[in-house]
């Protein structure tokens, strides 16, 4: 599958999961597609979704941020042990953490095209995020 068939493919399973989408078509040019797949991941509800789905989602992410270019954070230089500074684009970092200030619900912004960083995370990260991030408030 290349990246028009799995974007085309995650846009679709996400129209489908709710009636009132019926009536909107997948856009014919590439920059529609991004757009209204970004929109669809921001205004979903954390819930699960089948893992076939999240398979497709993970290459297509991957794909587009080996696109844009990977930074390692071990080539980076800390600010003190352990601790690294980035001004950047977040969603090019390979770290094991990174901190936000993020929402009071965890669960990353919802407006569609919004500029600011959790809607970034969320959007580069993965929908398994919202998810976790969803379960984690809920223990809490």
């Amino acid at each position: 599958m290349n990246q028009e068939e799995r974007r085309k493919y995650l846009i679709q399973e996400l129209l489908d999961e709710r009636e009132e989408y019926c009536h909107i078509e997948i856009p014919q040019n590439e920059s529609s597609q991004k757009l209204l797949l970004r929109d669809l991941m921001n205004v979903r509800e954390p819930k699960k979704i089948k893992s076939e789905f999240y398979r497709i989602q993970d290459a297509y992410l991957q794909t587009a941020i080996e696109e844009k270019g990977i930074v390692d954070v071990n080539d980076l230089k800390p600010i003190q042990e352990g601790i690294y500074l980035w001004q950047g684009d977040i969603t090019t970092l390979k770290c094991d953490a990174i901190v936000n200030a993020a929402n009071s619900q965890m669960t990353g912004c919802y407006i569609p095209h919004h500029r600011c960083i959790d809607n970034c995370i969320h959007s580069y990260a993965g929908m398994q995020l919202r998810y976790a991030c969803y379960q984690i408030m809920e223990k809490q």
